[in-house]
């Protein structure tokens, strides 16, 4: 039975084994090798092909017998196939960026374009606008002739490409540029996959610019990648498919609304039928300091609470497959929405006034849940991607239309 495999020198959690058994399900395995060990595990491996990463995309050329038009032109590999003669190396990172581009509709040709990051990614980015005809092709780096001090020498970029690691898990919320610096880009593109939503993919959305992160890019490069290591052809759709799996599995789900409208009861449902872990962010908040959120109100203000709850929500945030039900006022700090939205969907419950408890929750208690839902509705609509009514119905009934929604 063929063997694949991913190369590399730490490799970490990888989604490659999931992606190459979804789409043709042979075997494959992340294969971490030291520096020196690297020759001997090329020559007796056994393996009938395999992707390789960082740092050996170069490295290991100089061991193959074939280099594709791409490798020969980017100058790195990350796609090796066993014939006959040796090693043949492919370079799937070019087909994987054209496929993420084309996916969104953008057509890079006549445009001009901004890549951010002069390392190896640039390389099969570059080569692939080259091809698919785009117009001037700025490269910036840290202190090369195109940088970051000077980004205003290039506002008429209408493709800005993030090819740094900038803004990747567990280093979230940054970005190499901001797009203020590109007023007439069209189109954002991020090589990252881990947040969902990098800083810089967030720009993009919230200027209404077309945009992608990396994790298309990934899946196309292994969608490529296994063809070549079989010889067969395999439908484009196949790459929506598994994007749709993935995401599903590790995007959050968070719940937003206000005080006793059931955010813990639908979370724990939602856990149950899919698998995820359930957090309460205010439970999550009493692990972390020893208080309560009430206590916390009650001995310090609600200021000083909102401080920690942020800290709790910034955590929350950054990991991935997660049900969150978050506390009711969470919406009341704008910088929490960047902290829930980079790696999830954010719903908003909407349950009756008159349905929601206030024993036990002491902002309830000091005004008119009238007058709270009336300042808070709009920033409730503001956080959410979506908007479930949990007034009618059990709860399951309101974990199930979630799920519907997410389709």
């Amino acid at each position: 039975m063929a063997a694949y495999g991913l190369l590399g020198e730490h490799l970490g959690h990888s989604f490659s084994p999931q992606i190459h058994a979804m789409l043709c399900g042979y075997e494959y395995k992340l294969y971490e090798q030291e520096r020196e060990n690297l020759p001997a595990f090329l020559a007796d491996c056994g393996l009938d092909g395999m992707n390789v990463t960082i740092p050996y995309k170069k490295e290991v050329m100089p061991h193959c017998v074939w280099l594709s038009d791409a490798v020969k032109r980017i100058g790195s590999t990350n796609t090796l196939v066993k014939h006959e003669d040796g090693w043949h190396a492919y370079n799937t990172d070019y087909f994987g960026f054209r496929l993420m581009v084309e996916s969104t509709g953008v057509d890079p040709a006549g445009k001009k374009a901004v890549i951010l990051g002069s390392g190896g990614a640039m390389l099969a980015v570059r080569t692939a606008l080259e091809d698919m005809g785009a117009g001037e092709i700025i490269v910036v780096s840290r202190s090369g002739e195109n940088n970051y001090d000077n980004l205003h020498l290039h506002a008429d970029a209408q493709i800005v490409v993030n090819a740094t690691p900038v803004g990747m898990y567990p280093d979230v919320g940054k970005a190499a540029a901001s797009l203020d610096s590109f007023p007439n880009c069209k189109a954002a593109f991020d090589i990252v996959y881990n947040p969902a939503r990098t800083a810089f993919l967030m720009q993009a959305e919230e200027k209404g610019i077309v945009c992608r992160s990396g994790l298309y890019m990934l899946v196309a490069q292994a969608h490529r990648a296994a063809e070549l290591f079989t010889g067969t052809e395999i439908p484009k759709e196949r790459i929506e498919e598994i994007l749709r799996v993935l995401q599903n599995q590790t995007h959050n789900i968070i719940l937003v609304g206000m005080p006793g409208s059931g955010k813990s009861s639908v979370g724990k449902a939602l856990a149950e039928l899919t698998g995820k872990t359930f957090v309460d962010a205010d439970e999550k908040l009493y692990e972390t300091y020893g208080m309560s959120a009430g206590d916390m109100i009650n001995s310090h203000g609600e200021d000083y609470f909102r401080k920690h709850e942020t800290e709790v929500l910034a955590e929350l945030g950054k990991q991935s497959g997660l049900i969150i039900a978050t506390g009711g006022g969470c919406v009341t700090r704008e910088e929490n929405y960047k902290h829930l939205h980079q790696n999830g969907e954010i719903f908003w419950l909407k349950r009756s006034l008159e349905k929601l408890p206030t024993e036990g929750r002491p902002l309830s208690q000091r005004g008119s849940l009238e007058a709270m839902l009336e300042k808070r509705a709009p920033m409730y609509q503001r956080f959410s991607d979506y908007v479930i009514d949990n007034d009618s119905g059990s709860v399951e009934d309101t974990a199930r239309a979630i799920l519907e929604a997410l389709k």
